[in-house]
């Protein structure tokens, strides 16, 4: 099993992607003549490998676990808080779902969670850029950086434009050297999922790990982030999240159903500033 250490993550792992309330053409960037590496080539053969991980994470089942404080601006929790827990399974047709299975009131005095919230835990967080995605950002090499003990490409990742009703990832993705799969990514979510929506929302960047559970494929296991949101009315809230992915377990039945097909996005909507 190889694996990313998280340092200081040990004690406080958090989620991105709140927003708070209120009111195609690849490019491959410079590289370094040192490097000596064709980063064209290595951003589509991840891109490949990231769709292969894609389709093989939808045959898996495994428990969320998501947990959000307001802080004060010294990093205390200030009382405010939401935590869920979702088990993603497989029902006896062979039909993915999710069901909520901890779910206590939530206590959110400064910020509501809004739909964009959700997408975000959904699919930006644990980010996967495939060759069917990839011509919708500009990937641009940025080096090579060792994690630990594993040696990793570094690329910067932006959406070449917003489109209403997608959100996007956009940070800094390292991948792997030898599994050519992401094994870190850092940033935040960005786009509307409706027009105007954005606006009196804002979003925490943040980071999500990787671990290679089945000795072949990276699946993300904890999201990280602990930031400050800047509300366009001057307003300000300091917010820690933290996401865990566990117990992952391979569905041996078979099902062509993708994930996400029966869940239902309002459940939990995302963030306005209160």
């Amino acid at each position: 099993m190889r694996y990313i250490v998280l340092l200081a993550a040990a004690a406080a792992v958090c989620l991105p992607g709140l927003a708070p309330a209120q009111n195609a053409k690849v490019s491959a960037g410079s590289t370094p003549a040192a490097d000596n590496v064709n980063a064209e080539d290595i951003i589509q053969k991840f891109a490949a490998k990231e769709a292969e991980f894609k389709e093989a994470r939808n045959n898996y089942t495994y428990r969320q676990t998501v947990r959000l404080e307001e802080l004060d601006p010294s990093g205390n929790p200030s009382g405010g808080k939401w935590e869920e827990i979702d088990d993603i399974y497989f029902t006896p047709d062979g039909k993915r779902a999710e069901k909520v299975v901890y779910a206590p009131v939530q206590t959110l005095q400064h910020i509501i969670l809004m739909p964009e919230d959700v997408a975000d835990l959904r699919s930006v967080q644990p980010f996967v850029l495939t060759s069917a995605d990839i011509s919708e950002y500009n990937v641009s090499y940025v080096g090579r950086e060792k994690l630990d003990e594993i040696g990793t490409y570094e690329f910067s990742v932006k959406p070449k434009k917003l489109v209403v009703g997608h959100r996007y990832f956009e940070g800094t993705v390292w991948v792997d050297d030898r599994d050519l799969q992401i094994v870190k990514t850092d940033g935040k979510g960005v786009g509307e999922l409706k027009s105007g929506q954005s606006k009196g929302q804002a979003f925490p960047r943040f980071e999500t790990y990787r671990e290679q559970i089945d000795g072949k494929y990276w699946f993300p296991t904890y999201t990280h982030a602990d930031d400050t949101l800047h509300f366009k009315n001057g307003e300000a809230q300091r917010i820690r999240m933290t996401v865990r992915y566990q117990d992952y377990k391979k569905y041996e039945g078979k099902s062509t159903i993708r994930y996400g097909d029966v869940v239902d996005d309002t459940k939990n909507p995302p963030t306005k500033k209160k």
